[in-house]
């Protein structure tokens, strides 16, 4: 039975420099020399494509190497469930986490890398306002539990006014290991889309660049917020701000959205099979000429049988719409339609309304602004707790354009208001798709004492919770999901989420202070390494994300030998975590496991857990380990015993 300690690496998350050098290892076998990477050999691997000139073209700032070094730090850190505070736990696949957004980003590396398929953040704007996110990385849990008041220090925020001489590398330091972190959990025809203003907007685009490739930017998007603002400044007043938009791969392909009525009363003409405009077949751009596509310039014959080029005004070589097959498929389908237009022939091609989505502009200015979005927030909630939300309707337009698959995963780590939430929420009503979400957001205190706070902590005071931003954030997720349902009464869908909140590992590590000072003391304490207050639901979780299934996955209970055995993920896992095994109840506890576990995984690897402490010797444990392997044997099964 293989003990897994704190230290052991599968307690902890993904070690992201391992992972850089297994892949290095797999592409460049060579350039290893006894398991360590030999950068000469790398570097004549790649000829000249490496740079070796001390100034190149980039952004760079103090603290950068560190911020990307930050990124691949695994954490010990873990994610406790909080079924009271979440609605739906049984059924729901959406995802609210209370915690610093870094670490858990880390946390979420093993189960949901290269499975998101779209990520939206609307991150703190830099306004040289007070950072509740600080750039000492030493130990982020613990920066996270002293923002949160979990520690006696209490709550702990630097200052990044522009005079401290950091303005722009203190923000840049907190987003550049974050975004880094997010690309990975991307798809590979995954995209994220970052809101920002004018303050950090260029370097937004420069650590998108670094992170994502220019090659992967698909544009910037301006929205017209509704209000100005800066006006007294001196300069032009502010009325957008921006959204920088990038995928993973970079042939990606931003997909349309939907036509609105201007649009629709292009389509006058109607036939059997619906509405429809026409458009005609020659490319009418000035710049659309045989050259750049010459295969799309070929004679047709109109009505009378004379052959047609596709010739522009004033005598020009011009092109069709596409090319000789397709137009034939056409012709067969009924789609081209001949005009008499100056006495010539011309050629049209019919489009149908049905299903047609446009390209989106770069200017969204067509979209409810901020008061709207706030007013919006407020008819939920019945009091203005937050300002400047982003409109759903905004969000809404981003999953129209990037997520048309049944069940999506789309996370937001600056949760903020639960816009984005609200909107996979609302658009799953109206396209009856099944996209999943999952939100992030850190906990932040709430003071009653200022002014711009007060009505957010008396709203928290009002529901009988910790005033805090997380705490809003679920109660409009519970709103919005109800106002949805009541809204749209044939959905059926998923409006519920299940809450997690970061913490310390479940694991206790071995306190060598405290041995120092009483060994014998130590060992009584360590002999239990499952901490106070933690349940073996908490473990459970503990034990899913560090084996990289899905919070999400199913759990089913049973009761074998008078002992509570849980089945996850139709036996990925088996699990007893009782806290005590008596020697007598090992036989029967074995079978009945091995007996469950069998029936519903009957091939593939399956992992079996129990505490290391319980048995009531080593016996015991050795017996039932035996047993299991024994028994996975005989069924040629791989089934991987262990306890913590």
């Amino acid at each position: 039975m293989q003990h897994l300690t704190p230290d052991h690496p599968e307690t902890q998350s993904q070690d992201g420099i391992t992972q850089n050098l297994t892949r290095l290892h797999d592409l460049f076998p060579e350039a290893f020399s006894e398991g360590r990477l030999n950068f000469d050999v790398l570097k004549q691997l790649l000829g000249d494509q490496i740079d070796d000139q001390p100034e190149k073209y980039g952004l760079t700032w103090n603290g950068k190497a560190r911020a990307r070094r930050h990124a691949l730090t695994p954490t010990r850190a873990t994610l406790r469930p909080d079924p009271a505070s979440s609605v739906d736990w049984d059924t729901t696949q959406n995802l609210m986490i209370e915690g610093d957004n870094l670490e858990v980003l880390k946390l979420l590396q093993r189960s949901y890398a290269g499975k998101v398929k779209l990520i939206y953040i609307d991150p703190p704007y830099n306004t040289g306002k007070d950072f509740v996110y600080p750039d000492d990385y030493t130990d982020s849990l613990k920066n996270y539990q002293e923002l949160t008041g979990q520690l006696e220090e209490g709550r702990r925020v630097s200052s990044n006014t522009e005079s401290s001489g950091r303005f722009h590398t203190d923000w840049l330091n907190m987003m550049y290991p974050r975004l880094k972190l997010a690309r990975e959990l991307l798809r590979d025809d995954g995209v994220i889309f970052v809101s920002i203003d004018d303050s950090e907007k260029a370097n937004t685009v420069a650590i998108m660049d670094d992170i994502f490739g220019e090659n992967c930017r698909l544009g910037i998007v301006v929205r017209a917020t509704g209000t100005t603002t800066g006006q007294d400044g001196g300069g032009l007043g502010k009325s957008f701000d921006y959204g920088v938009f990038y995928s993973k791969s970079p042939d990606y392909l931003v997909g349309g959205i939907p036509l609105d009525e201007d649009d629709e009363k292009r389509f006058q003409d109607e036939d059997e099979r619906g509405k429809y405009s026409l458009l005609q077949l020659r490319k009418t751009g000035n710049a659309d000429r045989r050259e750049d596509r010459p295969s799309m310039f070929y004679p047709i014959k109109d009505p009378s049988g004379v052959d047609v080029l596709p010739y522009g005004p004033g005598g020009y070589e011009s092109r069709w719409r596409f090319g000789k097959d397709k137009y034939n498929e056409s012709v067969g389908d009924g789609l081209i339609v001949w005009k008499q237009v100056d006495s010539s022939w011309k050629p049209y091609v019919k489009y149908y309304l049905e299903g047609r989505t446009k390209r989106p502009s770069p200017l969204w200015d067509d979209l409810d602004g901020n008061k709207k979005a706030t007013i919006e927030v407020k008819s939920l909630l019945a009091e203005r707790v937050f300002d400047n939300p982003k409109p759903t309707a905004f969000v809404r337009r981003l999953l129209q354009m990037t997520s048309s698959e049944k069940s999506d995963i789309v996370l937001d780590f600056f949760a903020g208001s639960g816009s984005t939430a609200h909107a996979v929420m609302s658009q799953n009503a109206a396209d009856n798709l099944e996209r999943q979400f999952i939100a992030v957001q850190l906990p932040e205190l709430l003071d009653p004492l200022n002014k711009e706070q007060k009505f957010a902590a008396d709203f928290c005071d009002s529901l009988g919770v910790p005033r805090n931003i997380a705490e809003l954030t679920k109660e409009r997720l519970r709103r919005a999901g109800a106002k949805v349902k009541a809204e749209n009464p044939m959905f059926a869908g998923d409006t519920g989420f299940r809450v997690f909140k970061l913490d310390s590992s479940n694991i206790a590590a071995w306190d060598g202070d405290a041995a120092r000072a009483d060994v014998q003391a130590a060992l009584l304490s360590a002999e239990d390494n499952i901490k106070a207050g933690r349940t073996d639901r908490d473990v459970l979780y503990e034990v899913l994300l560090k084996l990289g299934l899905p919070l999400t996955t199913p759990i089913e209970e049973r009761t074998i030998a008078g002992l509570k055995v849980q089945l996850v993920g139709g036996g990925a896992l088996v699990a007893c975590l009782e806290r005590r095994i008596a020697a007598a109840q090992v036989q029967e506890l074995g079978q009945g496991m091995a007996d469950w576990l069998a029936a519903e995984n009957p091939a593939g690897e399956a992992h079996v857990l129990f505490l290391d402490s319980a048995f009531e010797n080593d016996n015991a444990k050795l017996n039932l380990s035996k047993y299991l392997s024994q028994r996975a044997e005989v069924l040629g099964r791989n089934w991987v015993v262990r306890s913590l």
